[in-house]
């Protein structure tokens, strides 16, 4: 959407003005900002268009005008543009290297919700092992194979297989050789039925073989839904009135606590951005607890498919290039962390 050069200096004097207050913001309010020098019943006129062209609304009657989603999406997309510059250190992040990945990810939201007042997430890294490196069968007794998978980012899997004919060790060679060569260096949906069709053939009596590895293969390619997240500023939603009422706010903390939707919504997300930055506003927010916020969340990457995401959750006029700026900072940190690993 285009806006005149007035237009939009009036509808991003509305934006910063309610951010700060919180309150609706008229004309006369506009009016003091040095750089437009327009008078109030100009502002009036531009106002009207903008609530015309669904940017902005009038909660009631008599009152100032106050962002519409439409109006933060429009807000928030061009805030990302203009943010392709050098990150800004806003705050000194006293984030320091850790034995342990839980105690880092644990001080990491901690920081991130003291430094931005909103309620943050932190996923522990997983490994998006969508393609196969390798397989080794070896056989534990006559009737029981161990399945050694491993996929991209060295994610390992193991799998007891268990047949009801006797096996041995020249014919689990013969099918390493044979599984390895076919799979290696595929993802899940290149192994079709065609090429199924042809590992059985090739492998003959022992085709049930074939049969469990491939379940066990897909099975280990899957993403892990188990994933560990961390939370921290839960109770900063009490700072917002907009989100402050009991049942809204218990609602959210409940959720929080569950930690089940998170996982949602922060799969969604790496699923959206890869390694970038994904804002929801209002109604674009999958969790239905969420729909009176707005959501950032920003995936951080470790190299080799091994991904983490980072969210904070807070009011819809959060302060948005605060927590852009935030994000960027913490994602950057975080990489270089883990690449000196």
């Amino acid at each position: 959407m285009q806006l005149s050069d007035r237009k939009w200096k009036i509808f991003n004097a509305i934006i910063k003005t309610y951010l700060e207050t919180g309150e609706p913001v008229g004309s006369r309010t506009i009016s003091k900002y040095a750089d437009l020098n327009i008078s109030s019943a100009t502002i009036r006129n531009e106002m009207a268009d903008l609530e015309e062209m669904g940017l902005i609304i009038q909660p009631h009657t008599s009152a100032g005008r106050i962002p519409s989603d439409k109006g933060y999406r429009l807000y928030v997309d061009y805030l990302m543009e203009e943010k392709e510059q050098e990150v800004r250190q806003q705050q000194e992040m006293l984030i320091q290297k850790q034995d342990k990945m839980e105690t880092l990810l644990k001080q990491v939201v901690r920081v991130l919700a003291n430094n931005t007042n909103y309620a943050t997430m932190i996923s522990a890294p997983r490994y998006d092992a969508t393609k196969l490196k390798f397989i080794q069968l070896s056989v534990i007794n006559e009737e029981q194979l161990l399945a050694v998978i491993v996929t991209e980012g060295n994610l390992v899997k193991n799998k007891m297989l268990h047949f009801r004919h006797e096996l041995n060790n020249e014919m689990v060679l013969r099918l390493n050789i044979l599984l390895n060569t076919t799979l290696t260096g595929l993802a899940i949906e290149q192994i079709n039925l065609a090429l199924i069709t042809k590992l059985k053939e090739e492998a003959g009596i022992h085709s049930e073989v074939v049969s469990k590895v491939l379940d066990a293969l897909a099975e280990a390619i899957q993403m892990d839904e188990d994933v560990e997240i961390y939370t921290s500023g839960a109770t900063n939603i009490f700072k917002y009135p907009e989100l402050s009422d009991s049942e809204r706010a218990s609602e959210l903390i409940n959720t929080f606590e569950d930690k089940k939707e998170l996982v949602s919504l922060l799969n969604e997300s790496m699923d959206s951005t890869g390694t970038g930055i994904q804002v929801y506003i209002g109604n674009e927010a999958p969790i239905r607890t969420m729909r009176d916020c707005s959501v950032v969340t920003a995936t951080y990457e470790l190299g080799e498919g091994v991904q983490g995401t980072v969210g904070i959750i807070g009011p819809k006029r959060m302060d948005y290039e605060k927590v852009v700026d935030s994000l960027k900072s913490l994602k950057n940190q975080l990489d270089l962390i883990f690449e000196r690993d």
